[in-house]
């Protein structure tokens, strides 16, 4: 069902969809303000469930591509985005109908509600992952054989590049280079899709949900536990629904460099108090892995975020500092990112990583 978002929920949006975003997917709090911006000007765009979509319709996707604590420095200005959308519809011939995220994440989920403000059309309440991924070629999209391409690049001062490719990897690779070229910090106009498409590949109401966590930790906070409430909801969730906290504890040592294109490192944790217990956490701009006394507890395509142990508030890998109090959670992906045929896609060897998938439920229990 279509809904409106409203002005003052900008806040609640962009922290769910930063702890969905599992460490990457860009700063909520710039994302905030840019959408902001635009519903004053424009005006709110409607939010469309996929299933609402005629299945001719043209669905483009928008994206900040690069490594997140570069993003942190060249901010986005809109015109880059704006462009990279009207070279895509000269290339494709095509005009855009509605919008879609390609993730979920504090600024890519809150990027494409700016372009479809200031473009006027719709947003389709969705995305490509139902969380955030490093790769171009990780996404649903890409795993039932739709394409990235043609895809268009964009840097702040608006030169482009546009990649074409003979599969998405490929495409992928060219992006990154060029990404690093660029000053790892662009902008992509890509996976131009039909309404059917969207509705066949997309996971379905990932906005809605970033919302709904974003309200549970707000209302939280001046009654109870805020991470205990959010497991909670999680709980109710179709995709969400096998939530835990991992770890409580102290950001003890950190590493963090920005590496063929990414934000690769790893955060080692302590616990509180008199307990002895330690975690470690990897990281590709997004959660990876987290081990908990050498035992592994979650692994890749499930969700991994550190939020502070008291307000619940979601870090990014580029907030992340020493001495920082936190809480490790982790829940179940959505079924798409956990089947079989997707481990190609998803999988823990993607990110050469040796352990098999294993069902953060089957790791806790």
């Amino acid at each position: 069902m279509s809904w409106k978002l409203a002005i003052e929920d900008l806040e609640c949006l962009a922290e769910g969809a930063a702890f969905l975003g599992t460490g990457g997917g860009g700063d909520p709090y710039i994302g905030k303000l840019i959408v902001q911006a635009a519903i004053e000007q424009h005006g709110s765009p409607t939010l469309l469930d996929p299933t609402e979509l005629d299945d001719d319709m043209n669905v483009f996707s928008i994206a900040g591509f690069g490594a997140p604590t570069v993003q942190m420095e060249k901010l986005i200005h809109g015109d880059e985005v704006m462009f990279a959308l009207a070279k895509l519809e000269e290339i494709t011939g095509r005009k855009v109908d509605a919008i879609i995220p390609a993730e979920i994440g504090g600024g890519n989920s809150m990027t494409p509600i700016m372009v479809a403000a200031t473009k006027g059309v719709p947003v389709v309440d969705g995305d490509g992952m139902g969380r955030a991924f490093p790769e171009l070629q990780m996404n649903n999209f890409s795993a039932n054989g739709l394409r990235a391409t043609p895809l268009v690049v964009v840097d702040e001062h608006l030169n482009y590049e546009v990649v074409e490719a003979d599969d998405d990897k490929s495409a992928e690779d060219k992006t990154r280079a060029l990404a690093i070229k660029m000053g790892l910090r662009v902008f992509i106009a890509g996976f131009p899709m039909t309404g059917k498409q969207v509705k066949e590949t997309a996971i379905a109401g990932t906005l809605k949900i970033a919302l709904e966590i974003g309200r549970t930790l707000k209302a939280a906070r001046s009654k109870t536990d805020p991470v205990e409430a959010l497991i909670s909801y999680l709980r109710t969730t179709p995709y969400y629904n096998q939530a835990h906290v991992l770890f409580d504890g102290k950001i003890a040592d950190l590493v963090r460099d920005t590496a063929r294109g990414f934000s690769i490192g790893n955060c080692k944790l302590a616990a509180l108090g008199d307990d002895q217990g330690e975690a470690e956490v990897i990281f590709q701009n997004e959660h990876l892995s987290v081990r908990v006394n050498g035992q592994l507890r979650a692994i890749v395509p499930d969700l991994i975020c550190i939020v502070d142990r008291e307000t619940g508030a979601p870090i990014t890998t580029q907030a992340l500092r020493y001495g920082q109090r936190v809480k490790v959670v982790a829940m179940s992906a959505p079924p798409q990112l956990r089947a079989e045929k997707s481990r190609d896609f998803f999988g823990p060897k993607c990110f050469g990583l040796e352990e098999p998938f294993t069902p953060v439920e089957d790791l806790t229990a």
